[in-house]
């Protein structure tokens, strides 16, 4: 893996995956998807109460109805910690474990006054998935509502939303508009992906080929699979934000010949190993 970077964003409460300040980053460009100001779905929308109107409303149904969409098989991951060895090689992020690959780079985006780090941007060969964590409830997932919610927040900043199945599960293909260094509208395309978890959900902004290209997105897609969220024990309100850490930086490593009494050089206000911040 190469160069660490941490690119601070203004604060925001990005407890909602459809209302945070959801930035898809990569060297050039960054994307908002502000705040949508919809009611947000809920899973009871409309659902009849009453049994025998259920019923009656069941029978009267056009036999084209779509189904619910089935639940994404997790066997080939992403994982929840408790599915993986706890000794394995995957990179600590707090929230997030991943794989680390040739040619890697991470970008951190932290969050002013807080400091607290709210998601991570994987670089491979061009294109880039940023990944964040979210709480979910215990009995049912969120991407459903979400998906829908940003869907309705993306076409709302004049951009467009298709909801299409990928290797990822149903995810949305979306055009984000953007402003050009000349002052003009241009549309920057962009794919959510989401997976639900055991009281979890974990969500993948693609950018760059990877947003509009299968074999582009491949490797990114894998380490996406690779990826192991690290929920904890504790109470969390549905949709808030799983913790993120950035990696600790690995000790440099002692010549043996300078060991023993004699070695009086240490300086304890050396400058260290850094993370160059990207604003």
């Amino acid at each position: 893996m190469s160069l660490f970077r941490r690119r601070k964003v203004a604060e925001t409460t990005p407890s909602d995956p459809a209302a945070d300040a959801s930035t898809v980053a990569d060297d050039t460009a960054s994307v908002t998807t502000a705040e949508s100001g919809a009611e947000p779905a809920t899973a009871s929308s409309g659902v009849v109460d009453d049994p025998e109107a259920r019923a009656a409303a069941e029978a009267d149904a056009p036999p084209t109805t779509r189904p619910a969409p089935e639940a994404f098989d997790r066997s080939a991951g992403p994982f929840d910690v408790s599915e993986v060895d706890e000794a394995d090689e995957r990179l600590a992020l707090g929230g997030l474990r991943l794989v680390g690959r040739e040619g890697m780079e991470l970008r951190f985006e932290v969050e002013e006054g807080s400091g607290r780090v709210i998601a991570v941007t994987v670089g491979l060969n061009g294109s880039t998935v940023q990944l964040q964590a979210f709480a979910a409830p215990r009995s049912s997932g969120v991407w459903d509502e979400i998906r829908a919610e940003i869907a309705e927040a993306v076409v709302q900043q004049g951009g467009a939303a298709d909801e299409q199945d990928g290797p990822l599960g149903r995810e949305l293909l979306c055009r984000l508009p953007v402003r050009t260094e000349d002052g003009r509208t241009a549309h920057q395309p962009a794919r959510f992906a989401g997976v639900d978890g055991p009281r979890w959900f974990l969500r993948a902004v693609f950018s760059g080929p990877a947003a509009h290209d299968a074999a582009a997105a491949a490797e990114l897609e894998g380490v996406v699979r690779e990826t192991v969220v690290v929920r904890g024990e504790e109470a969390m309100a549905p949709r808030e934000l799983i913790a993120l850490a950035l990696p600790e930086q690995p000790a440099p490593a002692e010549d043996p010949a300078e060991e023993g009494p004699a070695r009086d050089d240490l300086n304890p206000f050396e400058r260290g190993p850094e993370i160059t911040e990207v604003r």
